[in-house]
């Protein structure tokens, strides 16, 4: 165990080199290694990556200083454009330690959703590279309260990722929290003053998320090394729904029979299926999430069956509802809670009532949308979805059993829309 903990304040030494030229056909790409001083625990250090995903790993990361990549009609993104791979010392406000692989990765995926949703104050927190709670809002404090309350569980320790500076009333929000990174374009004084007491907080400013909408449709070019050497190359995706004209009402044809989905989304539902199929593009495949007045309500990620996933999805949700509901009226975990029932030190009735009203409330998903980053096989899946109360579906369709689906949402009581995307949106 001690070795362990040595291992995690271990700064490893790397071999990769300090540039790295990659060639493909004519093109030339010249990448340098990022390198920060960092003052730690004492001493400045100068150094890239603390490890990679874990202690043990050596790891790397570049900035592209030279060259753009052009493969057929795609244009990459051009030196100074950068985002993660471009902060400085001057963007870590506090950092205390060398930053790993996953500190990175989950501002990046987090500026991944955040790209999406530019139009209003928003706030996105990752944890392990998946989202466990988004939200968007009328200021940036709302949207963090939200993001935060959608699964107070899983943010314990993750990445908070804001579009908006940080000021002082979310800077206090925050300090009532336990995070590991906090990544925006500014914070106010007060913020950094109120932020800086937690002294194992790595505090990241980074000013071009100010212009994350235009790189929406940037690409980049994703790489993944192979266990025989071997690389596979492919262009990042584009996302093609951009507003609610982008969604096409759920038809399909079977065996000549034309079937067509009964109710077309409302406003409110359109906008919470875009927002959630926004979300969806820093989920893991395969993944099914739930979504409600622009916050998370229920987010189910890497499984291997879509129905499976979507069960995932509501379990959770009801899990974590039940936890804020005993949280915001005892102020301690549901699990907490449940202990404390079981050694005689709290009320079991009052379990009881919390587990109700959770039921009673479909652990908050009714009233939601639902999203899906691929085709629904069978209609089982979206039975799921409908028996917890979600009134509206997004999916890219495309299975040849799509009449299933359609039917199952118009038979439903009362009827719940579909949407199709043309696009789905597989992320591993």
């Amino acid at each position: 165990m001690e070795d362990l903990k040595a291992a995690y304040k271990t700064v490893m030494d790397d071999h990769f080199p300090d540039e790295m030229t990659i060639t493909l056909g004519g093109q030339k790409l010249v990448y340098k290694k990022r390198a920060w001083k960092i003052n730690d625990e004492g001493t400045v250090i100068e150094k890239g990556l603390r490890y990679g995903e874990n202690p043990g790993q050596e790891a790397a990361m570049y900035q592209l200083v030279n060259g753009n990549l052009v493969l057929g009609e795609c244009r990459f993104i051009e030196p100074g454009h950068s985002l993660v791979s471009g902060i400085d010392e001057n963007g870590l406000i506090q950092f205390g330690k060398h930053p790993g692989k996953i500190n990175l990765t989950d501002i990046d995926n987090s500026l991944n959703i955040l790209k999406y949703l530019t139009d209003s104050p928003a706030a996105v927190i990752v944890k392990h590279n998946n989202p466990c709670g988004a939200a968007k809002a009328s200021s940036i404090y709302e949207a963090f309260d939200k993001a935060y309350r959608a699964d107070r569980i899983a943010a314990f320790g993750g990445c908070a990722a804001f579009n908006r500076t940080v000021d002082r009333e979310t800077a206090q929000l925050i300090d009532n929290r336990y995070l590991e990174v906090v990544a925006a374009p500014d914070y106010d004084g007060a913020a950094i003053d109120i932020l800086s007491k937690k002294k194992n907080l790595r505090i990241v400013k980074i000013e071009r998320i100010d212009s994350l909408a235009s790189f929406r449709d940037f690409r980049f070019v994703d790489f993944k090394s192979l266990i025989d050497g071997g690389l596979i190359l492919q262009q990042s995706p584009l996302n093609i729904i951009k507003t609610k004209n982008d969604l096409k009402p759920a038809q399909c044809e079977y065996k000549g029979k034309v079937y067509k989905i009964d109710r077309l989304p409302t406003e409110k539902e359109y906008d919470d299926l875009l927002f959630g199929w926004f979300v969806e593009q820093g989920v893991t495949s395969n993944s099914v999430i739930y979504v409600k007045d622009g916050v998370t309500t229920g987010i189910g990620t890497g499984e291997q069956d879509r129905v499976g996933v979507a069960e995932i999805a509501v379990y959770k949700a009801y899990t974590k509802y039940a936890d804020l509901l005993c949280f915001d009226k005892y102020g301690i975990s549901y699990k907490e809670f449940e202990l404390a029932a079981a050694r005689g030190e709290r009320s079991k009735s009052d379990l009881m009532d919390i587990d109700a009203q959770t039921k009673a409330d479909k652990g908050g998903l009714a009233g939601s949308a639902a999203v899906s980053d691929a085709f629904f096989p069978f209609r089982d899946g979206v039975d799921v979805v409908i028996k917890e109360g979600a009134t509206a579906i997004v999916q890219p369709g495309g299975s040849i059993r799509d009449f299933e689906s359609i039917e199952a949402c118009n038979e439903a009581d009362p009827k719940v829309s579909m949407v199709y995307t043309g696009q789905r949106a597989f992320r591993h």
